[in-house]
């Protein structure tokens, strides 16, 4: 439950009731209630959050509602937001199971796979996926100067070569996890995206890296295994693809706590890309 806290909105929006959820260094969260008592969320984005968070708003304006909550009205750095519910999917895998939750996950993909194009132009600000992978290219060849062959430099070769033969490049959420999938009235819906540009597995591979706190899952080649045929037969893509892109997610992950010098952290991620490479080199 949050705080019930003193907040001015703009007098159009007629918002009431407002309840402080967080606060990040990007944006504070505040629960408030429309005119008609349905609930919404308003986002104020901070200094960095209006650098940070627009091309996943204007990946929300994309979609337009399927599959991700909707944008209802923007002013200055505020943001009215669909209310997208309390559940999480997480929530739901905790109570039914992974492979429960892996099902519903791809019921949220698909419905952002689907969204028409009606051939309306990309926002120029989504993030070309290429730049999100920049830690781990930059550890691969710092790696590589240094004559290891290192995990990283591995995962930067598959990462480079899915990268020049993308698929159905569209908008991507870039952070699709069990604590971003949320059930409301409208049924599943995703927040709080990226905003990237590139193939949509890179969204599902996402997938294999969570929940955080669930290393046996995580680490589990028996879990990898069994998402990666779940997500080939769903989207009809290649499974070396997907297992690709889901090793390369855990090892950019590890480069980036690597220059966050948590090297605890970066090997747990390096544990799901090996396990990822485990399952993938079994398939050759």
């Amino acid at each position: 439950m949050g705080d019930t806290v003193n907040e001015t909105f703009p007098a159009e929006w007629n918002v009431s009731s407002p309840e402080l959820l967080a606060e990040t260094p990007t944006s504070r969260i505040t629960k408030v209630r429309l005119p008609d008592g349905t609930p919404a969320i308003v986002k104020a984005l901070t200094p960095i959050g209006l650098k940070d968070e627009l091309p996943g708003v204007h990946y929300l304006d994309w979609h337009d509602g399927s599959g991700a909550i909707r944008v209802l009205a923007i002013k200055d750095n505020l943001l009215l937001l669909e209310y997208a519910g309390r559940r999480t999917l997480l929530d739901h895998l905790n109570e039914f199971g992974d492979e429960a939750a892996t099902a519903i996950a791809v019921e949220v993909l698909r419905k952002l796979l689907d969204t028409p194009h009606d051939d309306r132009a990309f926002a120029t600000d989504l993030i070309p996926i290429r730049r999100q992978f920049a830690s781990l290219f930059a550890k691969a060849k710092s790696d590589h100067s240094n004559g290891i062959d290192s995990l990283f430099v591995e995962a930067a070769r598959i990462a480079d070569e899915l990268m020049n033969k993308p698929m159905n490049v569209q908008p991507l959420h870039g952070d699709v996890h069990h604590e971003n999938i949320l059930f409301g009235d409208r049924g599943w819906l995703i927040i709080d995206p990226k905003g990237l540009l590139g193939d949509p597995m890179y969204d599902a591979a996402n997938m294999f890296y969570n929940p955080l706190d669930r290393q046996d899952l995580r680490a589990s080649e028996t879990r990898v295994a069994t998402m990666a045929r779940t997500f080939s037969r769903a989207f009809d893509r290649d499974i070396r693809t997907i297992l690709g892109y889901a090793m390369a997610h855990a090892a950019l992950s590890a480069s980036w706590h690597t220059e966050d010098q948590n090297f605890e952290e970066a090997e747990r991620s390096l544990a799901v890309a090996r396990a990822v490479r485990s399952v993938l080199t079994s398939l050759v």
